[in-house]
């Protein structure tokens, strides 16, 4: 028998001890979340409950593996009959068995992402709609609109109009394909991820006997990281704990940071409503951080209006307060990360326990090409390196062919953007541009249409259009900057970044951000080397390196979930956090603040809170950035006492 007061805190412990019911478990940054759903689990073996009638539902695989090996560890005894996993694995599972009753065939197949894209597409050339003739979305766009419609609950209208206000005068046409779609995997017996939730749900639903029998088998059902849930997820799970109400949820609300994704941040706050007689447990004993962190972090988070009241509490010794930094801009910003993150490995701190945070992937531009300099090694978390992002490699290839008309690798890349324009077009094109003098003059002659086949000549039309606005602009004025301007706002780069990416507004961000950053740099060929260089060290870098010993560079969102003896959230400056395009969604501050919150919390031994003071860019000049109001709202900078949560601020301009 375990010994569970010797193994467990006095919180963890009553959660483990109490006997059923409907239980709401508020398990704080770094408490044991994790260890008391394991202990939990081998508490109900242990009182006798069977195998098969508990139910773990988690967001990973891997987490419903790593808990169930450590209860079999504590029980000495396998648990392969406890059905395990995430919630799209048990929905499987329970729609292998009653599949037929909702109209599909016992061995229907399950469609990845990409099996997905491709039906879609496939319903779009029955409905005759080219995309590339017509500027509509890409099959991968209209995927993830009807992901959302279904994860979310929402209408097709409240999707576009929300997150794809451009595409709203196209909603007839995507209805029509979201129709056809619904009817092709049904004629192909098959469903997709979003699938997999919404017909377990409706078997649940409409099926009172497949209910009864389910209901009753699953005696106690425990659920992971609820605050991420869906609006189907949490239905799933109340239903199926519908008989014996036994239903233990798990979860932060003050880290509900995924409503992008389709996470409802009601699930969670809103439990107690759904279950009067739920009894609420709170996990604030933290053994991860230093109190100085911790008073931080609860000093931010009770700020939200909208949360459950809980204060953090540390095991560990006192230790060194937060460290406000404010860099003269964001160049002296990377340069003082990168010095103290230098500083930090010399004297012995391994490069995992560094973490530089923020809030949006761009953040992290000047971060990366000043680690590369210093020869840091470091890793991305949020995605590949910024600078050999698809869209930072299609707009410099405009930008390269304007310095070298002969690159052939960024016609290459530049002419498959248009319509018609395949590898083996692009050859014949290329066959004929090299044999020019000069490749881009060339393009601009009415000889170089009349050359090629009528199926690529709109394709090519619009790009010489492109290369001919760019060349109007006066050579002494041809920088990355305007280049990109021309690109985004009159050579339609934006409306392809639509047609193609789920996050375009993101990725336009992305390029905005990238213009301001050349500024730096007098000649747009120095611009390109520069790129091309880091590029190269990055990848030569990485050549036979097995070491995984480097500086994790991650956003938060990344972060979630994971910590490091050293923090630097950079760009903490209003604006950026919290991020000014979240704060126009509802509840968007709250969950910034949130964000913050997660932010701090990965922080073991120090935290340092960095943003520029000033920031430039050539349309608005120079520009004063404030500190986050974050920061602000726990710190007025009038004050300078024994009680401030952070070290005095140190102004960096070295």
């Amino acid at each position: 028998m375990i010994d569970y007061e010797k193994e467990l805190n006095r919180e963890q412990y009553s959660v483990i001890m109490e006997e059923g019911g409907p239980l709401l478990v508020l398990a704080g940054a770094g408490s044991g979340k994790t260890r008391t759903l394991t202990y939990r689990v081998a508490r109900l073996l242990e009182s006798g409950v069977k195998q098969e009638n508990i139910l773990l539902a988690t967001f990973t695989n891997k987490a419903a593996h790593s808990m169930l090996h450590r209860v079999e560890n504590l029980i000495n005894s396998d648990t392969r009959n406890i059905m395990g996993g995430t919630f799209h694995h048990v929905a499987y599972l329970i729609l292998k068995s009653y599949s037929y009753i909702i109209g599909y065939k016992r061995n229907f197949s399950i469609a990845d992402s990409e099996d997905a894209r491709q039906l879609i597409a496939a319903c779009m050339g029955e409905l005759k709609i080219d995309p590339k003739l017509s500027k509509f979305p890409k099959s991968n766009i209209i995927s993830e609109i009807i992901s959302l419609t279904v994860n979310t609950q929402s209408t097709l209208d409240s999707i576009l109009e929300s997150r794809y206000p451009f595409f709203l005068h196209l909603t007839n046409e995507i209805n029509r394909i979201a129709c056809l779609y619904e009817q092709k995997k049904k004629e192909l017996a098959v469903m997709d991820f979003d699938d997999l939730l919404s017909n377990c749900r409706t078997l649940l639903k409409e099926s009172p006997d497949v209910l009864k029998s389910l209901s009753g088998r699953f005696e106690h059902i425990l659920v992971d990281e609820y605050q991420d849930t869906n609006i189907i997820q949490a239905d799933i799970v109340d239903l199926l704990a519908s008989t014996h109400r036994n239903l233990m949820v798990v979860g932060d609300d003050s880290q509900s940071i995924y409503s992008f994704r389709g996470a409802n941040f009601n699930n969670i706050i809103n439990f107690p409503n759904r279950y009067p007689d739920c009894k609420i447990f709170k996990l604030e004993t933290n053994y991860r951080s230093t109190p100085e962190i911790l008073h931080l972090a609860n000093l931010s988070i009770n700020n939200n209006e909208k949360q459950f009241p809980k204060e953090l509490k540390a095991v560990r010794k006192n230790g060194m307060r937060p460290v406000m930094v404010s860099a003269h801009n964001v160049l002296k910003q990377a340069d003082f990360v990168a010095q103290r993150v230098t500083e930090l490995i010399r004297s012995g701190v391994p490069p995992k326990e560094i973490a530089v945070l923020y809030r949006a992937h761009y953040h992290s531009m000047e971060m990366q090409m000043e680690l590369v300099r210093r020869d840091i090694p470091f890793d991305i978390r949020s995605g590949i390196r910024f600078f050999e992002q698809a869209h930072i490699k299609d707009v410099t290839s405009y930008m390269r062919v304007l310095v070298n008309p002969r690159d052939e690798l960024a016609w290459r890349r530049l002419l498959i953007m248009y319509p018609k324009v395949g590898k083996a077009t692009f050859n014949k094109i290329w066959q004929y541009l090299k044999k020019e003098e000069n490749p881009l003059k060339a393009v601009l002659k009415d000889e170089f249409i009349k050359a090629m086949s009528k199926a690529v000549k709109p394709g090519l039309e619009e790009c010489r259009k492109t290369i001919m606005m760019l060349l109007e602009i006066p050579e002494s004025g041809r920088i990355p900057e305007k280049v990109i301007d021309v690109l985004l706002n009159r050579g339609g780069y934006r409306v392809y970044l639509q047609d193609n990416y789920s996050d375009a507004s993101s990725r336009e961000e992305d390029l905005i951000q990238l213009g301001n950053f050349s500024a730096q740099f007098l000649q747009m060929e120095d611009f390109l080397n520069e790129l091309a260089l880091l590029t190269n060290m990055a990848k030569e870098e990485n050549i036979g390196e097995e070491d995984e010993d480097r500086v994790a560079l991650s956003t938060i969102h990344q972060a979630k979930g994971l910590e490091w003896s050293y923090v630097f959230l950079i760009w903490c400056a209003d604006g950026m956090i919290p991020l000014q395009r979240a704060l126009k969604e509802q509840d968007g501050e709250e969950e910034e603040r949130r964000l913050f919150y997660v932010a701090v919390t990965r922080a073991k031994d120090q935290l340092y809170l960095c943003y520029p003071a000033l920031d430039y860019t050539r349309s608005s000049g120079i520009l004063n950035l404030a500190p986050s109001r974050f920061i602000r709202e726990i710190a007025p900078l009038s004050e300078y006492d024994d009680d401030r949560p952070f070290e005095q601020w140190i102004i960096y301009d070295e």
